[in-house]
């Protein structure tokens, strides 16, 4: 079919689907797809889910959109919820994980002009990671091959080595106000943070008075098990930036912040679209199923059921060198092309997404039952054969 008018910035399969259920994808002649992806670790309870549509109906019989020179109760309700299920103290809604960056890097650079003037303007981010496309979010991802079309980009940054504390001390001065870093490298290659590595990231962001900045954005939102990233090593941050599954498919993204971050003031900062009530009602309805209906509590389970069933691929198969990740957030290191190795997943109708170099990462639903995750093995297993014929 025609590929229409779009701009040509994305690499696509040659697919349209057009209905979603759960865990499958259907195109427009009727084929199911597996769909690991889900939406880049969006659709957190997979597709067309009944408390979603019932959210999205009912709220957009009475109220979509008023602005923030407005209340509504359900931004209000839905900020609550959010910093009752952690330790922090107040929220600003937004639209996508690149403004939730953006964001992020203005208070920290407000948060420095506060604390040490003009010069304490320095972000720190790490080597290998991806925190969006617009102009500060790219400034601060640590790939080249994202930037260099777009040259220049802000200045006042500072790059270091991931799970490398000697060459962060080497960055830390006192112009530094923020350290930026993703508890799980995504788009990176599925890379965790290092527990004792993180503790002393914290510890140099209070000797150096720095805010510590966590884009949670895609292993945030139960995906890693527990509800914030942080949660799972035990190290709080300052500052969460969000989106992806906290809407699970409607646009949002949310930052949170501390007592020592919340710096900003009328005028400061805004969005248009940021916390209207569609939105945020959908999140709450979200918010309900993954922590009321005991989703993420059962992600850890899925996940060491997962992994069981990838490890025995990677004994039985030479193309495979590790399995990484933590709770559904996946990758699977391959020694082959994984462009072509994606591919030849998605002609087997299952679909997965690359990240970094060399991983392939799987994205399921958090909600996701364990016959698709046996499917996927089988489907994967189908793939691997294929190297071997």
């Amino acid at each position: 079919m025609s590929k229409g008018n779009i701009m040509n910035t994305y690499g696509r399969f040659d697919v349209v689907f057009e209905k979603g259920l759960g865990c499958k994808l259907y195109d427009d002649n009727g084929n199911e797809y597996l769909d690991f992806v889900s939406g880049v670790a969006v659709n957190c309870l997979g597709h067309s889910h009944p408390a979603i549509i019932n959210a999205i109906n009912e709220q957009a019989k009475d109220l979509m959109h008023i602005s923030n020179y407005y209340w509504s109760k359900q931004g209000i309700e839905l900020s609550e919820r959010l910093c009752s299920l952690g330790d922090h103290k107040s929220v600003f809604f937004c639209n996508s994980g690149t403004e939730a960056m953006e964001c992020g890097i203005k208070i920290g650079r407000k948060y420095g002009k506060i604390k040490g003037g003009e010069k304490k303007n320095i972000v720190i981010y790490m080597e290998n990671s991806f925190h969006g496309r617009t102009m500060g979010a790219l400034t601060v991802t640590g790939q080249k091959k994202y930037q260099e079309d777009f040259m220049p980009l802000i200045g006042g940054v500072r790059s270091a080595k991931f799970n490398d504390i000697e060459d962060l001390k080497n960055k830390m001065d006192n112009d530094v106000c923020a350290i930026i870093l993703e508890p799980v490298q995504g788009e990176g290659g599925i890379n965790p943070v290092m527990v004792e590595y993180l503790e002393q990231v914290k510890e140099l962001c209070e000797q150096y008075d720095a805010l510590l900045i966590f884009d949670e954005i895609q292993c945030g939102v139960g995906r890693l098990g527990t509800f914030f990233a942080y949660q799972t090593f035990n190290v709080i941050p300052d500052v969460i930036c969000m989106a992806k599954g906290i809407a699970g498919g409607f646009p949002m993204g949310a930052i949170m912040t501390n007592e020592k971050a919340s710096v900003l003031v009328p005028g400061d900062h805004g969005s248009t679209f940021g916390g209207n009530p569609l939105a945020c009602a959908v999140s709450l309805a979200v918010l309900g199923e993954l922590v009321d209906g005991g989703v993420v509590e059962k992600v850890k389970e899925k996940s060491e059921y997962m992994i069981s069933k990838l490890n025995e691929l990677k004994d039985k198969y030479s193309q495979i060198e590790e399995i990484k990740g933590i709770g559904l957030l996946l990758g699977i290191k391959l020694n082959v092309d994984i462009k072509e190795f994606s591919k030849k997943c998605f002609e087997n109708k299952l679909l997965a997404v690359t990240a970094g170099k060399d991983v392939v990462r799987l994205l399921p639903p958090l909600n996701v039952e364990k016959e698709d995750m046996d499917k996927s093995i089988e489907l994967l297993e189908k793939v691997l054969k294929s190297y071997n014929n």
